[in-house]
């Protein structure tokens, strides 16, 4: 991860690191993290997806880390800068493809009818067994749960877990 700006080192979180208060949720948290990282789905395929939910949530925080993890991982600026694009563009697999298409009909209203019909489970399922399709779910879920923090505590951008909120001390309840 690239070394902090000034400016990111005077950005601040709205919330503080909510472990403190909550600390059940560190094992919730690494229950998903593990499941993701030790299922069939591969990380760069997790990563897309994940980037994308960010993008349409309208995350600066995923949409960074996400961002981050890929360039991590080796993967290219056209890809990565793609995945808001990903329906006319060249870079991405079926299966990655499927991924983001699943993603987004989970993530974006449907007016007329349901976010994930049939046809696009069936394509899906085509691509990924039993096991891979829970695990893309998870990986829907883990953005799902942590939306929240991210959209109404802000942690920081850019900053790793556990530096990516300004320190303070729990003051109580309510």
């Amino acid at each position: 991860m690239p070394t902090p700006t000034t400016e990111q080192q005077d950005l601040r979180s709205r919330m503080p690191n909510p472990l403190p208060f909550l600390p059940e949720m560190a094992v919730v948290a690494e229950g998903l993290h593990k499941t993701l990282r030790d299922g069939p789905i591969p990380q760069t395929t997790i990563s897309l997806l994940q980037l994308r939910a960010g993008q349409i949530l309208g995350s600066t925080y995923f949409t960074i880390r996400e961002t981050g993890n890929l360039r991590k991982a080796g993967e290219s600026e056209e890809r990565i800068t793609a995945v808001a694009t990903w329906r006319d563009a060249t870079y991405f697999t079926d299966a990655e493809r499927i991924a983001l298409e699943l993603v987004e009909a989970v993530l974006t209203p449907n007016p007329s009818g349901e976010r994930v019909p049939d046809e696009l489970y069936a394509r899906a399922s085509a691509h990924y067994d039993d096991k891979a399709m829970w695990t893309l779910i998870m990986a829907i879920a883990h953005i799902g749960f942590f939306t929240p923090a991210a959209l109404i505590a802000k942690p920081i951008p850019g900053m790793p877990p556990g530096r990516n909120y300004t320190d303070r001390r729990p003051t109580g309840s309510g």
